[in-house]
């Protein structure tokens, strides 16, 4: 075997030394630009609406507060939350007691970008679940009068007209292409924003039978689909747990081809399609007796259903209310610092 000129082996020694000083500073470069962009949720109070990145996984804050803040909807723009929120005042003024009634929620608006928070409504009413209208220009809501009903404002908070009272307690109210979808009597309805052409869409079977969970058996939150064709919704199907356990279906508008598409019984709901009408993100509070407030996705047919939550959450950041953005590329959700 002919061996190398010794110059050659100098050449060939400091090529091989260079490479691996390259590759050296390469992994340290990696690890530093990892280091530096590690991830973290923004913390300030004790709630706050938020925004995640689906590709990057990256959390940015929208806007922070001391005070309960529940049930964000996004307009159909894409640039305003609308959602409802507890006014700081003394919290003896505001609980009814042996009830849920708050008397000090109100609904608020802000931008998509943190600016131009705005106070909608101010009265002794216990205003709450807000949806836009078809072309943003009114809020629909429920509010506790003599019982829960159906509402609409304008934008700006004025002209508060009453839509729809059934008489009985209306609630998980959703707007879009001119219908209202509701709960009422443990079932599904639907009207048009008007408040006319009243329809059944679900009847669960033990409706309104009340178990070991802390619900009774009731289809709750339905949320119309961006084509105005199907309605999803969450069902307490058993009461083996005191959370209870939910199952997540999609029916038809006059409530043919019910159809469940989640058969794992979490303590789940809040479903919320996606802009493209292919997805649907949802919240997981508990799977069996554990609590986790856990973000959720799926396809619309209930396949590729996923955590999505970030690893990086910590323990105490409890996730709410989950919606999609504008073209679908993040998720919009109120998050809730659980030790504060």
């Amino acid at each position: 075997m002919t061996s190398l000129p010794v110059n050659k082996k100098i050449v060939l020694s400091t090529i091989v030394i260079l490479v691996t000083a390259l590759v050296f500073a390469t992994l340290i470069t990696r690890n530093n630009t990892l280091f530096s962009e590690q991830k973290e949720v923004p913390h300030e109070d004790k709630w706050g609406i938020y925004v995640l990145d689906l590709e990057t996984e990256k959390t940015e804050r929208v806007y922070s507060s001391a005070n309960t803040i529940s049930r964000i909807r996004l307009s159909n723009a894409g640039d305003q939350l609308v959602f409802y929120q507890q006014i700081d005042r003394n919290n003896s003024e505001c609980i009814v007691e042996g009830s849920p009634i708050n008397l000090c929620e109100e609904i608020c608006s802000i931008r998509v970008d943190g600016e131009n928070y705005r106070r909608l409504t101010d009265n002794e009413f216990w205003d709450l679940v807000p949806c836009w209208s078809s072309d943003d220009s009114q809020i629909v809501f429920l509010s506790f009068r003599e019982t829960l009903d159906i509402f609409m404002m304008d934008a700006d908070g004025s002209n508060i007209v009453e839509v729809y009272d059934s008489g009985f307690h209306d609630s998980d109210l959703h707007c879009s292409n001119g219908k209202i979808v509701f709960t009422r009597n443990s079932q599904v309805w639907m009207i048009d924003e008007d408040g006319t052409n009243l329809a059944q869409v679900t009847d669960p079977p033990r409706a309104d039978e009340w178990g070991n969970a802390v619900l009774p058996f009731v289809d709750y939150d339905p949320n119309l689909s961006p084509d105005g064709t199907r309605i999803v919704f969450e069902r307490l199907v058993n009461d083996e747990t005191t959370h209870g356990n939910y199952n997540i279906y999609v029916i038809s508008l006059d409530g043919s081809g019910e159809t469940a598409i989640t058969d794992s019984g979490y303590t789940q709901g809040l479903p919320v399609w996606s802009h493209s009408g292919e997805r649907i993100v949802y919240l997981v509070g508990a799977i069996g007796n554990e609590a986790k407030y856990d973000i959720y996705l799926m396809n619309s047919d209930g396949s590729e259903n996923r955590n999505i939550t970030p690893e990086y959450f910590p323990a105490d950041f409890l996730c709410h209310d989950p919606i999609f953005s504008k073209d679908d590329p993040k998720i919009f959700f109120i998050g809730e610092w659980h030790s504060d």
